[in-house]
C-alpha cells in the first residue's frame, strides 16, 4: 500500500508544475485526496482537498485560483496543478489519502520538492 508522488522541480517565478500521486494497494474513489507542503523551517500545512463523496474541493488562501487539485479513479492517480508559481511556494509537497470510518486510514506520498527561483 502506497502513494508514489512526482513531478516536483526547479520553476521560476510564474510557471507551471503538475506533481502527480499514484495510488497503489488500495481503492482510491473510497479516499478523501489531499495536497499537503512544507516549507524549510515551517510546519506542514494543507493546501488543497477533495472529497471522495462529491468532490467538493477546498483551498488554503495561499493557493486559491493558482493550484487545483483532482483525481483520475481509473487510473488511481492524484493531481496537483500548479501555476503562477511564487518563490514562496517553495517546499515538500506531500499526498494523502484518508478514508472515513472505525478506524479512520491514512495513507501519505513520499513527498516531492518543488523549488520556485529564479
Amino acid at each position: 500500500v502506497q502513494l508514489q508522488a512526482s513531478g516536483g522541480g526547479l520553476v521560476r517565478p510564474g510557471g507551471s508544475l503538475r506533481l502527480s500521486c499514484v495510488a497503489s494497494g488500495f481503492t482510491l474513489r473510497y479516499y478523501d485526496i489531499g495536497w499537503f507542503r512544507q516549507a524549510p523551517g515551517k510546519e506542514r500545512e494543507g493546501i488543497a482537498c477533495e472529497s471522495s463523496k462529491d468532490g467538493t474541493t477546498y483551498y488554503a488562501d495561499s493557493v486559491k485560483g493558482r493550484f487545483t487539485v483532482s483525481r483520475d479513479n481509473t487510473e488511481s492517480t492524484v493531481y496537483l496543478q500548479m501555476n503562477s508559481l511564487k518563490p514562496e511556494d517553495t517546499a515538500v509537497y506531500y499526498c494523502h489519502a484518508r478514508r472515513w470510518g472505525l478506524p479512520v486510514v491514512d495513507y501519505w506520498g513520499q513527498g516531492t520538492l518543488v523549488t520556485v527561483s529564479s
